[in-house]
């Protein structure tokens, strides 16, 4: 996900809903939450750095500022105190530190909210709804379903439709799928998913991750042999990719 597409697709629709600037230094946790705020009619720019994010705060005047605090060692956490020169702005802080003092250190600089990663994506969805609606006025349209080659998630029931079939998923296979899904054409490593959705402190069993993909290929009627989502790239990892682009492997 390049800054420049991003930010160029936002500029074309400057007048319509919500501006939010993501600042995340991680691709494939930017790619996911940006695939998750298309739940809602939000204008979205993402940058990695806090120089950049400071020019966009500057510049563009986000409704929402979603920062990953751990951005460049750390210092992602002043661009709170920097949001507050360019209010109304509302901040949701995002961190993988599961200590109380980054939580108070975020709020006492004036944090609206603050989401752990790992995420579920429907909770992000309703807190940055929430958030939103605090400092624009209102959070626009929500978008429950979104489409994704032949894939049809509905975030509001937690199911997939997958061609004619319907199925429904556990809060953890919804966020495989999202994280997957995000990053389609690329490959994601076991240690990437498994930083993604248990963090780097959780220790699991060693094949938690190839037990996962196996349950969400199944209810996706994936046949690991004909892959039509999801594919191992053996001694990397998987790659998700839409039906028609599997058929053409």
């Amino acid at each position: 996900m390049a800054d420049a597409a991003t930010w160029a697709s936002a500029g074309r629709g400057a007048e319509r809903g919500a501006r939010v600037l993501l600042v995340i230094g991680d691709k494939p946790l930017a790619n996911t939450i940006d695939l998750t705020l298309r739940h809602g009619r939000y204008l979205r720019r993402v940058t990695e750095t806090v120089g950049g994010a400071k020019a966009a705060l500057a510049e563009w005047k986000p409704h929402l500022l979603l920062v990953d605090i751990d951005t460049e060692a750390g210092a992602g956490i002043q661009l709170i105190d920097e949001a507050r020169n360019h209010a109304p702005v509302g901040v949701i802080a995002l961190t993988r530190r599961s200590d109380l003092r980054g939580k108070l250190d975020a709020f006492e600089r004036g944090a609206d909210d603050y989401i752990g990663i790992p995420f579920v994506p429907d909770d992000l969805v309703a807190r940055a709804r929430a958030v939103i609606r605090r400092t624009h006025g209102s959070a626009g349209e929500l978008v429950p379903r979104l489409r994704i080659g032949d894939l049809e998630i509905d975030v509001l029931n937690r199911k997939v439709v997958a061609g004619e079939h319907e199925l429904h998923l556990t809060s953890l296979e919804q966020a495989l799928l999202y994280l997957l899904a995000a990053n389609a054409g690329n490959i994601l490593t076991r240690e990437q998913i498994l930083d993604a959705l248990w963090g780097t402190d959780f220790v699991i069993e060693s094949n938690v991750v190839d037990r996962h993909v196996r349950a969400l290929r199944a209810k996706l009627q994936n046949d690991w042999h004909k892959p039509r989502y999801i594919q191992t790239v053996p001694g990397a990892g998987y790659r998700f990719v839409s039906a028609a682009d599997a058929e053409d492997d």
